[in-house]
């Protein structure tokens, strides 16, 4: 057994508990003395281990004492030495510092003195070669040697700067502005020819002229000149074409006049949207070879000078650009085509109210800036080597054509989904002879939910279209342009709906009539439809087409719910691309934009991916850029509606939809319960006889039954419907949902137009009561037969009108509310003449 000798060392150690510790962990069998003695011996063993450990360890500490204390003395020593030693130098040090600080103060002084005499007979200097160069100057200039006469220009330039705003040399300085000025002119023509010619050695020379005297501004102006000619030309190419073949055409009338027998053809023009792929394949041509020599010829200006030809170019066919845009979209109807107008002459209303902006007017205007967008990816790939700033300048240039039509994008889609719903077949129900009508109303339904679809895909194609004209930088007014369109739409189904209520025979005043659904409202006879000339058939068709319209509210709740959806992700996906091209990162709730801004209003643009066109433009406009993004990433939120307004007339529409289904459905109802409280059989005595007479029991009377049978019937009216629910969303459960919730609406308003109808009953006699029991009775059981319960009401009606005129009092103390309904109960006494009290 070992011995844990850890306890030992601890101060709270107490020999009883470990003793007893030691005892309860020896071996049952073992005798307790012989475990103490062994216990006892190993200790002492123990002890003896540590007393000789003890006594090796002292005496080996002794031994090292002395030759510590013998190594702590000499550090001492060599402490105080090296102690001694910087005292010494730091004496020496101080007074070092004394003698040599004035010898250094004497010598700075004398330095800036020698400076000073150096600067002044380097002005002196300067200023001698400025008067010998003033009056060499001439010389070198009627030599013809350009190089020599602008480093001459530049020593004097260099000699001004030199000895200041001294009024001696007031008038060489005006001459030097001269001179530079002249040198200039004369490398003109040689640049000139240079450029043009493509010589690269004088045009290096000219280059390295102009850089001396400070007049590189000279050379870019230059170039962008002499280039710029051809290019002009490229352009008028078109405008030089259509005026030849306008001529042309001319010139076959008068000929086509003159000569009856013969037949001339006019020859057909060139349209701008087929000829501008080759002028921007020719530019683009052009611009390659210039940037090739252009390496060569200025290696380090190339970067700036090609693109600022660019910029220089659509700058001067701009105006020319814009107005053959809106002519070529103009000619994609022949409308504004033969009026020779465009889209921006509709928008800006210089043609009449009837002319409209069409869909082929924006996809011939998307058409020019598809390629337009190439020729622009064409120019980014060619100046890749040029800097960020420079290229967003020409893509800028590129796409500022474009821009007068971006701004009025939101009005043109507007007007073009507006006419395009114009153009559907949303006429609505018209109130024809008895027997049609119900055709009328099951067209207009299908011409509604035929509707919806289209809807859907024009509202799709004015996204794609935002997507593709202005790359998404237009998304707000694209979102306020489709809610009008679906308000628009909307509307329009509304009036439809108006217009089936017509033909339906219902009042507009009675919507609102699943009010009657558990409530007590009155009816009124005016309310009724009146249908006595109307065949079954066509009312169950009336039918069939009020419920098929729930197929539509269903269908344009569906669809705009997909479409907001894909229009909400759409607007995310711009978020995240706009966000990163135009701020570096994505936007977060405490982004602040301000950070990004260069200070020059303008928004900074990270990265050659962000050149797109949508980044290009909202780079120009950083306070629209803050806006949109805002509105961008709003649509993250998952509480954010894309089209909130139309989303808010969808549901009403969905709400009025029903609201006519369930007026369809009971009017059937209101008209056999009609004025049901004024019948004279309520009143009615039995007649009394001399002799007895055989009495027979009561039967359901016609307005009952016809009820009844109606509510029977019906469930096989909504199976169609349920069936075509069940077949579009694979969900059995949902259509059978579908067709009980509709079947228990209309019972429970049957229903409660009957008790309404009953609380109008002002007096009943025994024989009148027998009659209407047996007619609750009766709609009792149908609808037990529905599965619905029978309310507590229409029960008591029963109760106390089944019951015997002298026993009511009694049931309805008896009952004390406990079956009956109390102030049911106290209408029935009281249309029965009896008192409760």
């Amino acid at each position: 057994m070992m011995v844990d000798l850890s306890s030992f060392s601890d101060e709270k150690f107490d020999p009883k508990q470990w003793i007893n510790g030691a005892c309860q962990s020896r071996h049952p069998q073992d005798p307790l003395d012989k475990h103490l003695v062994d216990l006892e011996m190993k200790l002492q063993m123990a002890s003896e281990e540590i007393a000789v450990s003890l006594e090796e360890l002292s005496a080996s500490a002794l031994h090292r004492v002395p030759r510590a204390t013998r190594d702590v003395i000499r550090l001492r020593d060599d402490a105080l030495s090296l102690r001694s030693s910087v005292s010494s130098i730091l004496q020496k040090l101080r007074k070092a510092e004394g003698s040599s600080a004035e010898s250094v103060a004497t010598l700075a002084k004398v330095d800036t003195v020698k400076r000073r005499m150096e600067a002044a007979y380097e002005t002196l200097q300067d200023a001698a070669g400025l008067t010998q160069l003033s009056s060499t100057v001439e010389d070198v200039f009627s030599s013809g040697d350009l190089p020599r006469a602008a480093e001459t220009l530049a020593n004097m330039r260099h000699c001004l700067s030199a000895v200041g705003e001294v009024a001696e040399f007031a008038n060489i300085r005006k001459q030097l502005e001269v001179l530079e000025d002249r040198l200039d002119s004369m490398v003109q023509p040689r640049l000139t020819d240079a450029l043009s010619n493509r010589k690269v050695d004088v045009a290096q020379e000219m280059r390295s002229i102009l850089n001396r005297i400070g007049r590189f501004k000279s050379l870019e102006l230059q170039y962008s000149k002499v280039h710029l000619k051809p290019i002009k030309h490229l352009w008028e190419d078109f405008e030089l074409r259509q005026q030849a073949n306008k001529v042309s055409n001319e010139k076959n009338e008068v000929e086509r006049l003159s000569s009856a027998n013969e037949l001339q053809l006019n020859s057909s023009p060139i349209s701008f949207s087929r000829w501008l792929p080759s002028f921007y394949d020719e530019l683009l041509l052009y611009l390659e070879q210039e940037w090739k020599w252009c390496v060569l010829a200025f290696p380090e200006e190339y970067k700036t000078l090609v693109p600022n030809l660019v910029i220089e170019t659509m700058s001067a066919i701009g105006s020319s650009f814009v107005s053959s845009i809106n002519l070529a979209a103009g000619e994609a109807v022949p409308e504004t085509k033969t009026l020779a107008k465009g889209i921006i002459d509709i928008s800006t209303g210089d043609l009449s109210k009837g002319v409209k902006v069409q869909t082929k007017h924006l996809d011939a205007l998307i058409e020019l800036h598809n390629t337009t967008g190439s020729f622009a990816r064409n120019i980014q790939h060619l100046f890749s080597d040029a800097d960020l700033q420079v290229m967003l300048d020409v893509l800028k240039a590129i796409y500022h054509p474009f821009e007068s039509f971006k701004r009025r994008y939101g009005q043109m889609e507007r007007a073009v989904l507006s006419g395009e719903i114009a153009g559907l077949d949303l006429r609505g129900a018209a109130i024809t002879l008895v027997g049609v009508q119900g055709v009328e109303l099951s067209e207009t339904v299908r011409r509604m939910e035929e509707s919806i679809p289209q809807i859907i895909l024009l509202l799709e194609a004015a996204v794609e279209r935002c997507i593709n004209f202005t790359g998404g930088s237009e998304a707000d007014e694209l979102i306020l342009a489709l809610d009008d369109v679906m308000l628009q739409y909307i509307s329009t189904l509304q009036d439809n709906l108006k217009s089936l209520r017509a033909v339906c025979g219902l009042d507009a005043d009675a919507v609102g009539s699943k009010k009657e659904m558990g409530s007590d409202r009155r009816e009124g006879a005016s309310n009724s439809r009146k249908v006595d000339f109307m065949s079954n058939e066509e009312e169950w068709s009336f039918v069939q087409g009020a419920l098929q319209i729930l197929t539509v509210a269903d269908c344009l709740t569906s669809r705009s719910s997909v479409f907001e959806a894909s229009l909400k992700a759409t607007l995310a996906r711009l978020s995240t691309n706009l966000s990163f091209s135009v701020f570096g990162s994505s936007l977060d709730q405490n982004h602040s934009h301000a950070a990004n801004d260069d200070g020059s209003g303008q928004v900074a643009v990270t990265g050659r991916a962000a050149l797109d066109v949508a980044s290009v433009r909202l780079v120009g406009v950083p306070e629209k850029a803050r806006k949109l993004l805002n509105l961008l990433e709003q649509s993250k939120d998952p509480r954010f509606h894309a089209l909130p307004v139309a989303s808010q007339r969808v549901t009403s529409f969905a709400d009025a939809v029903n609201e006519l289904v369930y007026d369809v459905l009971i009017s059937k109802v209101r008209q056999h319960f009609n004025d049901l409280s004024r019948l004279p059989i309520w009143s009615s005595v039995e007649e009394h006889s001399a002799r007895p007479l055989p009495t027979f029991s009561a039967y359901p009377q016609s307005y009952v039954t016809n009820v009844g049978e109606y509510l029977l019937t019906l469930p096989q009216q909504l199976e169609p419907l349920a069936e075509g629910i069940s077949n579009s969303d694979a969900n059995a459960d949902e259509a059978q949902y579908f067709a009980t919730e509709w079947m228990f609406k209309v019972a429970e308003g049957a229903t409660a137009l009957y008790v309404d109808q009953l609380r109008g009953i002002q007096y009943i006699t025994d024989r009148g009561a027998q009659q209407l029991s047996v007619d609750i009775e009766y709609l009792s059981n149908v609808l037990s037969a529905l599965s619905m319960p029978v309310p507590p009401v229409l029960a008591t009606f029963h109760s106390c009108l089944s019951t015997p005129r002298s026993q009511l009092k009694e049931l309805v103390k008896s009952d004390s509310g406990n079956q009956l309904d109390l102030p049911t109960a106290n209408l029935v006494c009281k249309m029965r003449r009896v008192s409760l009290e």
